[in-house]
């Protein structure tokens, strides 16, 4: 343990047992449904466990300004997920070892995944599929498409140029750009016949649509985990076993439901964040 560490040990535990107040946890997240349900579960599964206030620094923006808030100490937890590591944290090639370079360079704990993978999705009509016989992006490499985006895939190599280059896709003019909640109701109504969705979004399970099998694996995993402060884990272990608790407590199909949930039927995320809780048993 280097010297660093130690000395925020001796903080955390110096504080407590002077019986003054610890450091306020404080749970972030990005900027979309999905990160602050997760965000939210978070911040109440502490408050059970732990039994005192967790702060929230949810809805902060996108990947790097999540990460810079983790660097400058503004947060202490929040969601991230595997391909975006890689490929806008690290900026490392597939295969790297996440838990040993977030440790080395940032001095943050990439705890285990919490069983979702969010990776991107190219999505066509239900109807489009069983009339054309399309299962794989391989299938639908052979016909040209008016495609809807969102600005992160069209920007990200591991995004629309590595689904060019895997598969030499041939469009309809330039990809559509639009805000994510835009896309479906594009494809919807007829402005574009493929969209690059997210794997766990909520209108999935509720519309005719089909996603396309990735078969020749142009995108990488997009597995979530809690990434967290080192310093935090290390002068309070029952924050790390808290944590835990939530690994593997998703799935892709319960994700959906929850960002439905919220996103179409407008309910409350900490409403949907405690019911998650109880229904896994973390209440």
């Amino acid at each position: 343990m280097d010297r660093t560490k130690i000395i925020a040990g001796l903080i955390f535990l110096g504080l407590t047992a002077c019986g003054q107040k610890t450091h306020v946890i404080r749970v972030g997240s990005k900027n979309f449904t999905e990160q602050v349900v997760l965000g939210e579960i978070v911040a109440q599964h502490l408050e059970n466990r732990l039994h005192e206030k967790v702060a929230r620094s949810l809805n902060l923006g996108g990947t790097l300004l999540a990460q810079q808030a983790m660097i400058n100490r503004e947060i202490d937890v929040y969601p991230e997920y595997s391909g975006t590591a890689l490929a806008m944290v690290l900026k490392a090639p597939a295969g790297t070892d996440l838990r040993a370079e977030y440790s080395r360079r940032f001095h943050l704990a990439w705890l285990e995944p919490l069983g979702i993978d969010n990776g991107f999705a190219m999505v066509v009509r239900g109807a489009d599929a069983r009339g054309r016989g399309l299962k794989t992006l391989s299938d639908a490499a052979k016909t040209i498409w008016a495609l809807g985006v969102g600005y992160e895939f069209e920007q990200r190599a591991d995004g629309l140029a590595a689904l060019k280059s895997v598969y030499g896709f041939q469009l309809k003019g330039s990809p559509k750009t639009m805000d994510l909640g835009l896309l479906y109701k594009a494809i919807e109504q007829g402005q574009v016949d493929m969209i690059a969705a997210n794997a766990t979004d909520g209108v999935l399970s509720k519309m005719d649509l089909k996603i396309l099998e990735d078969d020749r694996h142009a995108f990488p995993p997009y597995e979530v985990s809690l990434v967290a402060r080192e310093e935090l884990l290390t002068a309070r272990p029952e924050v790390r076993a808290a944590l835990h608790e939530l690994a593997g407590k998703f799935t892709n199909a319960k994700m959906q439901e929850l960002n439905y949930q919220v996103d179409v039927e407008h309910r409350a995320v900490g409403v949907v964040a405690g019911e998650f809780l109880k229904e896994s048993g973390l209440n």
